[in-house]
């Protein structure tokens, strides 16, 4: 049975509560998973205080599915963890741009000009076709990077 975790606030840094509460987690589980997953390593401040920022409570519940609900002992969740940041690491190194969440609208010329035509001229001069004309080069240039 899958519990549905609340979203993540827009704040720079949460409590070990917060994220508890965040993750489904209790805070001493917080605290044994930063032994196991070297890459969990939240900011302690005074009195060890420690404060989590957001891509931490990502993996945190990124490392709560592959234990809760995937079934991975935290052996396995430790190896894939690795796995995926490596995969994310090679992604950058190699210039691939992450998209995930992103909508990717397929345009062609043909549409493209039909709109630009449908525009008129009145809206030439606030700019808008200069916008579409730097849009069409980007396409253009996400095409030649595709085929590389």
């Amino acid at each position: 049975m899958e519990k549905t975790l609340p979203p993540i606030p827009a704040k720079r840094y949460f409590t070990i509560g917060e994220v508890g509460d965040l993750c489904g987690v209790k805070p001493h589980v917080l605290r044994y998973w930063e032994q196991e997953f070297t890459q969990l390593r939240p900011m302690k401040r005074r009195g060890n205080r420690r404060y989590y920022q957001h891509h931490e409570v990502l993996m945190i519940r990124r490392i709560r599915d592959l234990l809760y609900e995937q079934g991975f002992t935290i052996s396995g969740a430790r190896n894939k963890m690795q796995e995926l940041l490596q995969s994310e690491r090679d992604k950058k190194r190699n210039g691939e741009v992450m998209l995930d969440g992103v909508e990717v609208l397929e345009v062609d010329d043909a549409d493209l000009g039909e709109y630009e035509d449908s525009l008129g001229a009145d809206l030439a001069e606030d700019g808008v076709l200069q916008l579409l004309q730097v849009r069409r080069e980007l396409f253009e240039i996400r095409e030649l990077l595709a085929s590389a």
